[in-house]
């Protein structure tokens, strides 16, 4: 399969703002990450990742997020570039 670069906002609140889930997520999977942008308090947390593997794998990381009380929604437009 190809690899392709999708990119996510992710909204941590509670309890998972305090765990190492993007961490976790590159042990677990076989994704390369990048974070583009972050805005983090001690309550919650919103964070822009690019996500670069194969759609499924990909697929699998999302899930594995929402799993853990992550909020994910894909990046419409290209806001996080600048």
């Amino acid at each position: 399969m190809a690899r392709e670069t999708q990119r996510f906002w992710l909204t941590f609140d509670g309890e998972s703002s305090r765990k190492p889930l993007i961490y976790e997520m590159s042990k677990k999977f076989e994704v390369i990450f990048n974070i583009r942008n972050a805005s983090v308090t001690p309550t919650i947390g919103i964070i822009a990742l690019e996500l670069v593997a194969d759609r499924e794998e990909i697929k699998k990381a999302v899930a594995w997020f929402e799993t853990n009380g992550v909020q994910v929604e894909p990046v419409e437009i290209n806001t996080i570039e600048g």
